[in-house]
C-alpha cells in the first residue's frame, strides 16, 4: 500500500498486464483512496470490469471526497459467518459467547478465541480509530465503547450514555456514526404502522457480532447481568436476519415495535401490508407471558373498537356493571363486527373496580375519551 500511496499509477500498470477477464481484488481500499480514480480509469478507458474492492471503513472515503464509483459499482455487505454457512455445526452457546467471525469459529479452544477477540477490539482502537484519526480523544472513545456495549440492544438514550461515559452528547452522536461507518454496528429503527398511535420512535443499536460485543463489554473478565445472554441472543438473531435479507435480496424493512405501556416485540419485518413479528427469549422453559408482545402487536394491527356513548348520567347508574352487544357501522365488506363491553366508569362517578383492559389497544382505539364513558372490553370479536 505504501508504494501505491507514493505513486497510484503503479496500480494501473499492474492491472494492464493482466487479462481483462481476471478478477482484481483490493483489500482495505479506504487506506489509499486514490486507487478508486485508477479503477475508474481502467473501467471506462480500458474495459476492465471485474474489481472486488473491500474495506472496513467508509468514513474516510466519504469525508475525503473520494471517487465512490457511482453507477459503476455494486455495494455488498459481508457479514460474519451465518449458521447456514457453518452447516449448523457450531453450538448456540459458543456463538453467543465467541461470535461467528471466521478466526473465532476455527480457533482450537476457547482461550484462543478470547485472545483473538480481545486483540480484535484492541486492534480496532489502535488501527481503525487512531490511524485514521476518526476520534480525537481515544480515551473518551474507549470509555464510550464500554458504555455503549452494555447498552446494546436497548432503546438508545444518548444523554444517559454521554453521562456515564463522561463526554458530551454531540460527541456521543459522532461516536455512534464512527461505529456505523466502521461497520461495528447498525441501527434498528422502530416500526410505526400508524402515526396516530404512540409507538416508541427511538432506534436501537446492535453490534455486528456477539463475540466482539462480549469482548468490548468485558464479559471475558467479569460476569455480566443475568439477562446478558438474552441480549447476545438478540444480536445473534439480528445478524442472521440482516444477512439473510441482504444475501437473498429480499425487499422489505426490519425494525422493532414498542409502546409506552410496555408492549414490545424484538423484531418486525414488513413489506407493504405483510408483517412478520419475532420475539426472542433466552430461557430453559417456555412461559405463556412470552407471547404478550406478539398478542399486543397483533391486536394493534386488527383492533378498531367503536366509540359508543351513553348520553345521560341516569343511564350510567342503570347500566353500571351490565354487558351489552354493540354494533359498529358496517365494514367495507358489508359485515358487522360486534364488541361485548362492560361499563366500568362514567364521567363524574367513581369506578366500582380498576379499569383493567384486556385489549392492549382499547384505550388508544377511542374508548378512553373524556367526552364519553369509560369502558372495559370483555371480548372483542376482531382480536
Amino acid at each position: 500500500m505504501l508504494r501505491y500511496q507514493r505513486d497510484p499509477t503503479l496500480f494501473r500498470g499492474e492491472v494492464l498486464a493482466l487479462p481483462r477477464d481476471k478478477w482484481v481484488v483490493v483489500d482495505e481500499v479506504q487506506r489509499v483512496s486514490e486507487l478508486l480514480d485508477e479503477v475508474h480509469f481502467l473501467m471506462e478507458e480500458e474495459g476492465y470490469k471485474k474489481f472486488a474492492l473491500t474495506g472496513s471503513s467508509a468514513r474516510k472515503l466519504k469525508r475525503g471526497g473520494a471517487n465512490l464509483l457511482a453507477g459503476r459499482a455494486t455495494v455488498r455487505r459481508l457479514a460474519p459467518l451465518t449458521t447456514q454457512e457453518m452447516s449448523f455445526s457450531t453450538t448456540v452457546e459458543q456463538l453467543l459467547r465467541y461470535g461467528a467471525l471466521p478466526l473465532s469459529v476455527t480457533a482450537g479452544d476457547h482461550t484462543e478465541r478470547e485472545d483473538f477477540l480481545r486483540a480484535y477490539v484492541t486492534t480496532y482502537l489502535a488501527e481503525e480509530i487512531r490511524a485514521e484519526a476518526l476520534a480525537r480523544d481515544l480515551g473518551s472513545f474507549s470509555r464510550f465503547l464500554g458504555v455503549a456495549a452494555l447498552a446494546a440492544g436497548q432503546r438508545t438514550n444518548v444523554s444517559s450514555i454521554a453521562r456515564d461515559a463522561g463526554v458530551a452528547r454531540d460527541t456521543v452522536r459522532g461516536y455512534f456514526e464512527v461505529l456505523v461507518d466502521t461497520l461495528i454496528g447498525s441501527w434498528l429503527p422502530a416500526y410505526r404502522p400508524r402515526a396516530k398511535v404512540k409507538e416508541v420512535a427511538a432506534s436501537k443499536f446492535y453490534w455486528f457480532d456477539p463475540g466482539v460485543l462480549n469482548a468490548t463489554a468485558g464479559a471475558f473478565d467479569q460476569p455480566l447481568p443475568g439477562d446478558w445472554n438474552g441480549v447476545l441472543l438478540e444480536h445473534l438473531l439480528f445478524n442472521e436476519l440482516q444477512s439473510y435479507l441482504h444475501y437473498a435480496d429480499i425487499k422489505g424493512s426490519l425494525g422493532y415495535w414498542s409502546t409506552p405501556s410496555g408492549s414490545a416485540v424484538d423484531f418486525v419485518f414488513w413489506h407493504g401490508k405483510k408483517v412478520v413479528a419475532i420475539e426472542v427469549k433466552h430461557a430453559t422453559t417456555y412461559r405463556a407471558e412470552y407471547q404478550k408482545g406478539l398478542a399486543a402487536i397483533r391486536c394493534d394491527a386488527r383492533c378498531h373498537l367503536p366509540r359508543v356513548p351513553w348520553k345521560t348520567r341516569a343511564s350510567c347508574r342503570r347500566n353500571l356493571g351490565s354487558s351489552r352487544r354493540l354494533l359498529p357501522p358496517a365494514t367495507p365488506r358489508g359485515r358487522h363486527l360486534g364488541t361485548l363491553v362492560r361499563v366500568v366508569q362514567c364521567r363524574g362517578h367513581p369506578p366500582p373496580e380498576p379499569a383493567v383492559k384486556l385489549c392492549p389497544r382499547c384505550y388508544t382505539c377511542g374508548l378512553l375519551d373524556r367526552n364519553w364513558h369509560y369502558f372495559r372490553a370483555r371480548q372483542d370479536l376482531r382480536c
